[in-house]
């Protein structure tokens, strides 16, 4: 089991735990979502996901086998200390993951774990998105072994978290390939990111980074819903970046860019090494190293970011301080 001691204390009090709502703003809520998918099949932990900004707004059922965990890079992120208030009022045990040592968000949450991180220096969120999925894995490892979680599915998962780092080194090693991809996709105005189960967050967070520091429109969505609606966007001007690594939505996921290519849109794929048949449908290729399914957004989440950077660094735009944009959000 991993050791968490900003939770020591709570242990006992989490053993309890059935139902968990994570609350959190842009970012740090796209990693609250892949710990959704994490609690519940690694813990067994029913579990929800809310913009902070609407969690007060919401008559919540509370009982004491329920819990609040909120993600805040800053620890100050107003409409998240604002639900935390909001919880603590109805005597809920709260938890927190933050980046900054003494921040509000760590004095008012019964227990947390800190990122460690040091700081960063970009507005939009990077390291600290990667460091907040480690922590939910850690967690949903830790809840897990307290209840359903077997001694060898969390050894082999706390396993290849260690080699994670080593695989991140491979995809940097592409980063001139993406800078490349970047190039020849920087002048479209408009982005479509797609993704299903433990990587639907990703294509989020992905269309999030472009929007944010290259300032061209785009939409995440959950794979499936391409065929309710956002499929009339499709066509040779409507380019879709696709997170499809060989996991058990592989086939789901094929399926849905077939869709896009029989009707002309262009395809930027995320695939795991080894998978050539993915170029049948894909316009460009980015590889990521074979891993679990539940760690493959720590891979994935980097071709995003590598992706949306070089992007905006080809428009000549500011990277770090992008317009319009705030470093810790302290305003409702």
């Amino acid at each position: 089991m991993p050791k968490l001691g900003g939770l020591e204390k709570v242990k006992s009090d989490l053993r309890k735990v059935e139902k968990m709502k994570i609350v959190a703003c842009g970012t740090a809520r796209h990693a609250g979502l892949v710990g959704q998918y994490l609690f519940e099949e690694l813990s067994g932990i029913a579990t929800e996901v809310d913009y902070a900004s609407e969690f007060r707004y919401r008559k919540s059922v509370w009982d004491d086998r329920s819990a609040v965990l909120a993600i805040s890079q800053s620890g100050e992120t107003a409409d998240t200390l604002a639900a935390i208030r909001e919880a603590n009022e109805k005597g809920v045990i709260t938890l927190g993951i933050t980046n900054t040592v003494g921040s509000t968000l760590s004095r008012e949450t019964t227990a947390g774990v800190y990122n460690h991180i040091g700081p960063e220096i970009s507005v939009a969120s990077s390291k600290a998105f990667t460091s907040q999925l480690v922590i939910l894995v850690l967690m949903a490892v830790n809840f897990g072994r307290m209840r359903q979680l077997s001694l060898i599915e969390g050894r082999n998962i706390l396993q290849e978290v260690h080699n994670i780092p080593v695989k991140i080194q491979k995809i940097l090693q592409q980063n001139d390939h993406i800078r490349d991809i970047a190039n020849r996709y920087k002048d479209y105005t408009n982005f479509g990111f797609l993704g299903r189960k433990y990587n639907y967050p990703i294509a989020i967070e992905g269309a999030l980074k472009l929007k944010e520091i290259s300032y061209i429109h785009s939409e995440g969505y959950p794979s499936g819903e391409l065929k309710h609606g956002s499929i009339a966007l499709i066509d040779p001007e409507f380019p879709s970046m696709f997170i499809a690594p060989n996991d058990s939505v592989y086939d789901k996921n094929i399926s849905n860019m077939e869709e896009i290519a029989s009707r002309k849109g262009k395809i930027i794929a995320v695939a795991t090494e080894g998978n050539e048949e993915i170029s049948r449908v894909a316009d460009d290729v980015i590889y990521i190293p074979d891993t679990l399914e539940c760690l493959t957004p720590l891979l994935t989440a980097i071709p995003m970011q590598l992706f949306a950077y070089h992007v905006a660094s080809l428009k000549g735009l500011d990277i770090d301080q992008p317009r319009n944009l705030a470093k810790s959000v302290t305003v409702e």
